[in-house]
């Protein structure tokens, strides 16, 4: 108490000491500016400026062996992958991979005659260390500090933002609610295909609230890449109230060349999802093309999945498929899947969860690939739960001499929130073939 009590004089006398100077400086230590505008969270106020901060440092570490990947799915839009273990004896099989990743944001804000006026900084910086087979900086993928983004923006119901930002195509409400997900959603980040535009980067956006929950959206983006590829016409159309969120965004690209190439090319994306009582419905869908000389190209990428809980239970089904026309206009096979889940609260802090899925590859002779799964979620403590599975992977039918058939596999994690914004977890994986992996996660975020 004593060591507490000089430490808070010493500090009060400081800040009295100090007053005169700080009043020369403009700095002032109330948040008035922050309320004003409405602003809370970690924050820093100048006489006419609110600077609010905020970032997260996250942390995984990997080890075992895991390096080599067989496909089971090998859709239109990415491969979908299993470990597979090494067999390099006497040589060392050892695979860890160890990697830090940090962002800093720093919001600065004051008012003017058009609206709030901001100035947004994201620093970002990617440690990482790969190793496969005990051979150093395999496929690292590591990068230095950076400024992530770095742009301006003025207005309140209307906004006019400029520099360096992320994209406003909106490519949400497109993810299956069944545990499992679905193949060709999984090779595209848990969605429908965005297309190939490239977006975001140097940018120059406008977006309005037009009112009733709807807002409307265009921008310039890509404006920082060179050739063929640069300048991307983004517009979106989001709206969200009464139990509903729904987009359509649209984007053309390679348009400052001002010459016609097989870069240029456009993508449209739309998702619904809707919460009715007891039922959730979700639609959407990807679309688009280019250019090709010998005739263009295009595809589609199309999810449908729908959840019902009654009181203990829920059940979830998805369906997905894709298709398209190759450059010079030959058709791409169809591709298409579903899965499927059934969960339940069997007791209190304690979930099951049981599901699969399945993908039918639309080429001839190729093997279709499956998982089918069991889950078990446990809150041990209020602070510390427990999640399980058990499951297998296959192809059907088998492949005729099977490097690979089917391979079951479980895994564990123990995960720890203190509060705070502190999270951790360790977890181990084993596999049928021989591939095994533990794992170690933390992170904090403040804001």
């Amino acid at each position: 108490m004593k060591l507490k009590s000089l430490i808070l004089g010493s500090v009060a006398a400081a800040g009295l000491s100090t007053a005169g100077f700080a009043a020369d400086l403009g700095v002032l230590t109330s948040l008035d500016v922050c309320d004003e505008l409405g602003l809370s969270g970690l924050t820093i106020s100048s006489d006419t400026n609110c600077l609010q901060i905020s970032g997260k440092v996250t942390y995984e570490f990997n080890w075992g062996n895991y390096d080599g990947k067989q496909a089971i799915a090998t859709t239109q839009f990415g491969v979908r992958n299993i470990d597979v273990p090494s067999a390099l004896a006497p040589a060392s099989d050892n695979d860890w991979a160890s990697k830090v990743e940090t962002w800093l944001k720093f919001v600065g804000t004051a008012s003017s005659d058009f609206g709030p006026a901001s100035t947004t900084i994201v620093l970002r910086q990617r440690d990482y260390t790969k190793v496969e087979n005990a051979i150093v900086g395999v496929d690292g993928d590591a990068h230095a500090l950076r400024f992530q983004e770095a742009w301006v923006s003025v207005g309140d119901s209307t906004v006019l933002a400029a520099g360096k930002k992320g994209s406003i195509f909106n490519d949400g409400d497109d993810e299956p609610f069944n545990f499992t997900g679905l193949f060709i959603s999984s090779a595209v980040d848990a969605g429908v295909s965005k297309g190939a535009p490239k977006t975001g980067g140097h940018v120059i956006q406008l977006w309005s609230n037009v009112g009733e929950g709807l807002i409307a959206k265009i921008g310039l983006e890509a404006l920082d890449l060179t050739g063929s590829t640069a300048g991307t016409l983004v517009g979106v159309l989001d709206y969200s109230g009464s139990g509903i969120t729904a987009h359509i965004s649209g984007a053309v690209g390679g348009l400052l060349d001002g010459v016609q190439t097989t870069d240029d090319n456009y993508a449209i994306h739309a998702g619904f999802t809707g919460t009715f009582d007891q039922f959730k419905l979700r639609a959407a869908l990807g679309a688009g093309g280019a250019y090709a000389p010998g005739g263009n190209s295009s595809y589609w990428n199309a999810l449908v999945t729908g959840e019902a809980k009654f009181d203990m239970f829920k059940v979830a089904l998805s369906g997905e498929a894709s298709g398209g026309v190759a450059a010079g206009g030959g058709a791409l096979d169809t591709d298409y899947g579903f899965g499927a889940s059934f969960g339940a609260t069997v007791a209190d802090g304690i979930e099951i969860n049981i599901g699969g899925r399945y993908f039918n590859d639309g080429t001839a002779g190729v093997a279709d690939g499956y998982q089918i799964a069991a889950q078990l979620i446990a809150s041990l403590t209020e602070t510390v739960k427990l999640t399980t599975e058990i499951g297998v992977y296959g192809l059907t039918p088998a492949p005729a001499a099977p490097a690979f058939s089917s391979d079951f596999y479980g895994k564990a994690e123990l995960a720890w929130t203190p509060g705070g914004g502190f999270s951790s977890s360790v977890g181990a994986t084993v596999q049928q073939n021989g591939a095994y992996k533990v794992t170690f996660k933390a992170a904090k975020a403040f804001q």
